[in-house]
């Protein structure tokens, strides 16, 4: 119930909270894509498994495939870091009819193994309307290297 509390506020206020030229729409999928990178930090898979759809196929940045339930464990099984930190540098939201790709750089710090590191990549969300409700289906992250 909190899961959706928190989504149900995170959407709201991205609707009204002035987004410049976004959409409600826009807005509510650029909440969902932060949601989510917030969830990922805390490892909150109660939220995850809500704004993922059951069908998600991601791309990982090393080119290896994932089904939500294997995403889910393993979080489980990372090892924890220091001071990890993700955040988006952009994003972008286009939208044809109850489909949204969301496209942009998130940035990724932390220490690992005592060692800081800074790692960008760019991704692609697609994000599907289903039971008026936004879920992601597919995901996927590259590596910039410049």
């Amino acid at each position: 119930m909190k899961v959706f509390l928190f989504l149900s506020l995170v959407c709201g206020l991205a609707v009204t909270s002035g987004a410049g030229d976004r959409s409600p729409v826009e807005s509510n999928i650029v909440a969902l894509e932060k949601a989510w990178n917030q969830a990922y930090k805390f490892r909150d898979k109660t939220a995850l498994s809500h704004i993922l759809h059951d069908s998600l196929v991601l791309v990982n940045d090393d080119g290896s495939l994932q089904t939500k339930g294997s995403f889910l464990a393993s979080i489980d099984m990372s090892k924890p870091v220091d001071e990890q930190q993700a955040e988006p540098e952009s994003i972008s939201v286009s939208v044809i009819g109850d489909v949204a790709i969301a496209t942009g750089v998130f940035r990724e710090k932390g220490v690992e193994n005592g060692k800081a590191y800074v790692r960008r990549n760019r991704f692609v969300d697609t994000w599907v309307k289903t039971n008026g409700i936004w879920v992601c289906v597919a995901a996927s992250a590259t590596p910039m290297l410049h």
